[in-house]
């Protein structure tokens, strides 16, 4: 690498002590990149073995990579930790501008452990580091809030990001989230609950650290730029954003509907990312260092409720896995109840996806009376949105033991009161917004995330399907390497098709490393590997997951899923995982 590079630099702070130190790592940026190459090793350095997700063991570590700051759409960090949603790895990413003003602040990555003696905020201004009292920030009801203050007390304005959790943190949910900027989040596995039980309110970062170029940089630079802005994938993207998703999945028969008891919902068209963006489309966002700008935000207005004809605005951002987690999951098809159960989910911190799926289970079991109105203490109905608002709070508050449970995740809400066959959790996360198949459902199970980000296993269930489960789990693990690195760099997974191999040895080249795509594809298997020899260490066991009897009961892309098939799918998986 570059030695003029501050990309190796390590930043370490111990809460505990309120201290930190930056270590030279020069020897993981030159073998493992950045992103989830690096962190996936700093995770295994500090993260001792049986570690409690809650306790002050567990680190929060957050990687930026070698093309940040540099190329376009290399603006992801990744963000690593014990999940303590599923007891094994936790990683994250998110867009915004938190990865190039880790970059800018001159560290390649950061490493928190320990637990604070009270609310605390760190404030990270190039290599200046300080732990501000979060007393007063702790128990805000608004996430809102919490940023605009820390926001206008720390400097940095306009290159820096603020990472920080809501009261779902603060309450230990375990699928609480980090928001970082306004609109970008760490959603899964639980990030916000481990900043939570460090007692760690928020992260700002800022910094104007020179990052070097070499030769080559503007040509390649230029090269990438112009295949993203005319890309007919990234303006679908610019002009619909993921929300363009629900049309074409409802009518494959791909969009879970109604806790995944049907995979079409009769008022998609509703709330498509074309009614959406005809009828409350307020603006769009961008990441640092993307043209794309995909973040879609909708307008809300609303009247006052004594003065009617004066409205007030909210700004709520939207995407596909929100539609699909608060709308078609839940039977909701009125866009504006949505948005606003999207803008509570926003100001309490809890991850979408989570609260939705595990909600939709609670609905159902509501239904077939596994569990009382008692204890649901609203009435959990299908598209009844007010009730769905009213019971995160609860989940937030943890009011009762039932939303003390549900605050824990599906997987154990459901093993305690029972509905196991209709919790669609796999490994233990609740389920993204794809039943397209058997490709969609192996990467649930076996991903290193239990995401449908960790491969195009969904992809393949439309264009590739009837392969057999040997193929299948070969194409996938394939995938999934090779995306090891792309998050090793930190690319955005939208940029995937644009960032070739050979477009990737260039880039690397003109920011100082020299590499080729063999030794790209060698590092991918290793990383890949390293992550699943994680999360056997912490106890995850491929032949015990559980495949929810839901997802095999309603027809997907090509009719039932099959356990046989993903039992052996499976087992071909690890098979090539060693």
């Amino acid at each position: 690498m570059n030695p003029k590079d501050p990309l190796s630099r390590v930043l370490y702070i111990d809460l505990t002590r309120q201290s930190f130190d930056i270590r030279d790592r020069e020897d993981l940026f030159n073998r493992h990149l950045g992103g989830a190459g690096v962190a996936i090793e700093l995770l295994h350095e500090e993260c001792p073995q049986g570690a409690d997700p809650l306790g002050p063991d567990n680190p929060i570590i957050f990687a930026a990579g070698p093309l940040t700051g540099l190329f376009p759409l290399a603006s992801k960090t990744v963000a690593m930790f014990k999940s303590p949603l599923t007891g094994n790895l936790g990683e994250s990413h998110a867009g915004g501008r938190s990865a190039v003003s880790i970059r800018n602040a001159g560290f390649g990555a950061l490493v928190i452990k320990g637990t604070s003696a009270g609310p605390a905020y760190i404030a990270i201004h190039g290599q200046k580091v300080n732990f501000r009292d979060a007393t007063s920030l702790w128990g805000m009801r608004s996430s809102y809030t919490v940023g605009r203050i820390i926001l206008e007390r720390e400097e940095g304005a306009g290159i820096r990001t603020l990472m920080r959790i809501g009261r779902a943190g603060e309450r230990l949910v375990s699928y609480a989230g980090v928001t970082t900027e306004t609109y970008r989040h760490f959603g899964r596995l639980g990030l916000g609950a481990v900043f939570g039980s460090k007692k760690l309110k928020a992260v700002v970062i800022s910094g104007e650290a020179p990052l070097p170029v070499g030769d080559g940089y503007s040509a390649i630079y230029d090269e990438i730029y112009g295949a993203a802005v005319n890309s007919p994938v990234m303006k679908k993207y610019h002009d619909l954003g993921t929300a363009e998703n629900v049309v074409p999945l409802n009518a494959i028969g791909g969009l879970p509907t109604r806790n995944l008891s049907s995979g079409r919902f009769e008022g998609a068209d509703n709330i498509s990312g074309e009614k959406l963006a005809e009828m409350h489309l307020g603006r769009r966002l961008a990441c640092s260092h993307c043209p794309v700008g995909c973040v879609h935000i909708a307008a809300l207005k609303e009247p006052y409720e004594n003065e009617p004809y004066f409205r007030k605005t909210t700004m709520i951002s939207y995407d596909y896995e929100l539609i699909f987690s608060l709308g078609t999951m839940l039977g909701i098809s009125d866009a504006e109840a949505m948005l606003k159960l999207m803008d509570t989910v926003e100001i309490l911190g809890v991850d979408a996806m989570s609260a939705g799926v595990t909600l939709a289970w609670a609905t159902e079991a509501l239904g077939k009376g596994v569990v009382t109105q008692e204890q649901t203490l609203v009435p959990l109905a299908w598209g009844n949105a007010a009730a769905y608002g009213a019971a995160i709070g609860h989940i937030v508050d943890g009011t009762n033991d039932f939303y003390r449970a549900l605050g824990k995740g599906v997987e154990y809400a459901s093993s305690k009161y029972g509905g196991l066959e209709f919790a669609m959790a796999f490994g233990g996360n609740e389920m993204p917004g794809y039943h397209t198949g058997p490709g969609a459902a192996l990467s649930f199970l076996m991903g290193s995330r239990h995401s449908h980000l960790d491969s195009g296993g969904y992809s393949i269930d439309q264009k590739s399907p009837g392969k057999s489960p040997e193929d299948l789990a070969a194409a996938l693990v394939e995938d999934e390497r090779w995306r090891q690195v792309l998050s090793s760099l930190t690319i955005c997974f939208f940029a995937r098709n644009l960032y070739t191999p050979e477009i990737i040895v260039r880039a690397l080249a003109a920011a100082g490393f020299k590499t080729t795509i063999d030794e790209l594809k060698a590092l991918g298997k290793d990383i890949l590997k390293r992550k699943y020899e994680f999360k056997l260490r912490e106890g995850f066991d491929p032949e015990k997951l559980r495949i929810p009897a839901r997802a095999m009961e309603t027809p997907a892309l090509g009719g039932k899923l099959d356990e046989k098939y993903l039992r052996r799918a499976i087992s071909c998986y690890c098979a090539l995982l060693k």
